[in-house]
């Protein structure tokens, strides 16, 4: 049995969340997923937390993967990718539009290589189009794809996610749009080049804005906790100064939620008989339930909904969270061992195979520390690639073990 990309080799060429989360989605599938980067890493590389010279939040983001150094500024560099991209399945880039194919491996370029190759390009804005060269990061793309226009309080100033958003979405469409790609390759033998924008996939993320928008004419407005659609559904305030979170999307979820606040009376409220009613007559409807969750603590509430079925769940922090005894039994976080930092938890794939699912096999990796495995593989002797090391065209990474500390910590050391 086998993971249901091993044997496909990926090219990442990315930083900081959406190019790497694809490149790790496809590597925790068992695809061989090679990292390129230029000698000063990743960007994301340098992102706090840092501990023992080691972003824990790149590594977070970029394991099985295996990391080498090229300069792309220089000629050798460019011949070692592109004799790369001749074994490889994937070419998965996140550079800003032209800038690669000024370097000679644009998309026409590599497929020229390798015409079977999946060539996905994922940036701000797409790779056409008059602001196709526009610098754009996660907060940028939230605010320019109307993402940040309907989140917040109404009349406030737009509240960001608490999450990257953009990325994120981006990086799920990249993946999708490369999977889709491997599998046309297989079938129909013919490689495909992707364009994914991450504003793009911001607006395909905001399907229901988007249509009302396309429907009526009128930009949908912020509604702070309210939900677009159906009544009640938010958060409310519990009297333990919590919050707690419940939808009733049909008319019996509905008549669970008011009797088990004491409000079951006003269930022949013809206001609140219908969907569509409650919504239009929310403004009537919410201060009715907000003082009856007021009465109550956060968890008594969570309790009694969910014994009758009600959607709902207190606010959680990280702490809570991971604490969980769902999280806990589904054993989300899971410990690795990485060279620099000991043994530390991370959190696993949230995808659950029958058999042979995505695994943590590999930390992430050490800047460099597959450049000489990988220009072996490619040809390059022992010799060669101390020129290449010592012309600045690729690095190696500093090899070190970890030394177990007293009290479960533990510290590197460097290996002359």
């Amino acid at each position: 049995m086998t993971k249901p990309l091993a044997g496909i080799r990926v090219i990442e060429l990315a930083n900081f969340i959406a190019g790497p989360l694809a490149g790790t989605l496809l590597a925790d599938m068992g695809a061989d997923v090679v990292k390129v980067e230029p000698p000063q890493g990743d960007m994301a590389r340098a992102t706090p937390p840092i501990r023992n010279g080691e972003s824990v939040s790149f590594v977070a983001l970029n394991r099985n993967k295996r990391s080498l150094v090229l300069d792309l500024k220089r000629p050798q560099a460019i011949d070692i990718l592109r004799k790369l991209a001749g074994r490889s399945d994937v070419f998965l880039e996140a550079y800003r539009p032209g800038a690669l194919d000024k370097l000679g491996l644009g998309s026409a370029d590599v497929k020229a290589i390798n015409p079977r190759i999946i060539y996905t390009s994922v940036s701000g804005f797409g790779q056409t189009g008059p602001d196709r060269r526009r610098a754009g990061v996660n907060l940028i793309i939230e605010a320019f794809s109307g993402v940040l226009s309907v989140t917040g309080e109404p009349g406030q100033m737009p509240m960001r996610p608490g999450v990257q958003s953009a990325d994120v979405f981006g990086a799920l469409f990249a993946t999708y749009a490369t999977l889709a790609g491997l599998v046309g390759a297989a079938r129909h033998g013919e490689g495909r080049i992707a364009d994914v924008s991450l504003v793009e996939a911001s607006i395909a993320a905001a399907a229901w804005e988007a249509a009302e928008y396309l429907e009526t004419g009128h930009a949908p407005q912020p509604l702070g906790n309210r939900h677009r659609l159906t009544a009640p559904y938010q958060l409310f305030e519990t009297g333990d100064r919590r919050y707690i979170a419940f939808g009733t999307p049909n008319d019996a979820l509905f008549a669970k939620l008011m009797q088990v606040l004491g409000l079951a009376e006003h269930l022949a409220d013809a206001r609140f008989t219908s969907y569509s009613g409650r919504k239009a007559n929310e403004d009537a409807l919410i201060p009715i339930v907000e003082p009856a969750v007021r009465a109550r603590t956060a968890s008594d509430l969570e309790a009694a909904l969910m014994a009758v079925g009600v959607p709902c769940a207190r606010v959680n922090n990280f702490e809570e969270v991971f604490a969980h005894p769902q999280i806990v039994a589904r054993k989300v976080v899971q410990e690795v061992t990485h060279p620099r930092l000991g043994r530390m938890r991370t959190t696993r794939n949230p995808v659950l195979l029958d058999h042979d699912g995505p695994t943590i096999d590999r930390h992430a990796p050490m800047l460099g520390e597959h450049s000489e495995e990988v220009l072996r593989a490619l040809g390059y002797s022992p010799a060669a690639i101390e020129k290449l090391v010592a012309s600045g065209v690729t690095k190696l990474a500093k090899q070190t073990v970890v030394i177990p500390a007293k009290a479960g910590t533990q510290k590197p050391q460097n290996v002359p």
